[in-house]
């Protein structure tokens, strides 16, 4: 696992952008690797709230309830393996998104994990942006966010009001600022003034100054440059 251990010190020098209002989801880790089951806590906690459980059973036992929002299982466990537990949870009408992390790469395996009900399927060793990122995925498609569209390395969802960081983080913005947004990601290359914004998003009687405010509001949530500042003129969308 030397490719994991050396992503996870990578990441653990990555400061995650985080506010009051991004709340971390609940991960399930099932893996008995005793190095590599606590180096995956350390660094998925940048982003998830996670339970390490080393035993199949223990572990089965813990998601049946589906308090978790996402389950990465290894394949090989004591007590019951990881196609078990998937099995037996789909089963039971639990519709957790799973991934599968083993070192077992053949395409019977694969298909044999899918097949019991496993949303994706990792090999070892990996690397861990690339979790991340299955991860995003599987979570995507399982939440129902709707179309996105990209803001530099960021996922906006207008339809959901959620935007991804590039390192996993979930906020949910207010609609108002959801549609400041939306309406600057639709047009890249425009500059928009402050009277076209308010205009265009706020109500009657909002002042310029509002704009502002929920432009500060959706640099606090997210990067001070996901919105950049035309001196004179208004606000186009930053991250390009």
């Amino acid at each position: 696992m030397e490719d994991a251990r050396e992503g996870g010190q990578r990441r653990e020098r990555t400061r995650v952008s985080t506010t009051e209002t991004t709340t971390r989801p609940r991960l399930l880790l099932v893996e008995d690797d005793p190095q590599l089951g606590p180096l995956m806590v350390r660094v998925l906690e940048e982003v998830y709230d996670v339970t390490l459980h080393s035993d199949g059973g223990v572990a089965l036992d813990a998601a049946q309830d589906g308090r978790f929002e996402v389950m990465i299982v290894d394949r090989r466990l004591p007590t019951v393996d990881g196609i078990s537990i998937v099995e037996t949870l789909r089963r039971s009408g639990v519709h957790t998104p799973m991934l599968i992390l083993t070192a077992l790469g053949s395409i019977q395996d694969k298909v044999r994990g899918l097949d019991a009900g496993a949303n994706d399927y990792l090999v070892k060793p990996f690397e861990f942006d690339e979790l991340f990122a299955r991860l995003r995925a599987i979570r995507r498609v399982s939440n129902g966010e709707g179309p996105f569209v990209r803001v530099g390395e960021w996922e906006f969802y207008p339809d959901s009001r959620a935007i991804y960081s590039p390192y996993d983080g979930r906020t949910i913005l207010t609609d108002r600022e959801s549609e400041l947004l939306k309406l600057l990601a639709v047009h890249p290359d425009k500059t928009f003034t402050r009277d076209e914004i308010l205009r265009t998003v706020f109500t009657t009687g909002d002042t310029p100054g509002t704009v502002d405010t929920y432009v500060h509001y959706l640099r606090r949530k997210t990067d001070a440059d996901i919105i950049t500042t035309v001196r004179g003129r208004g606000y186009r969308l930053g991250q390009l």
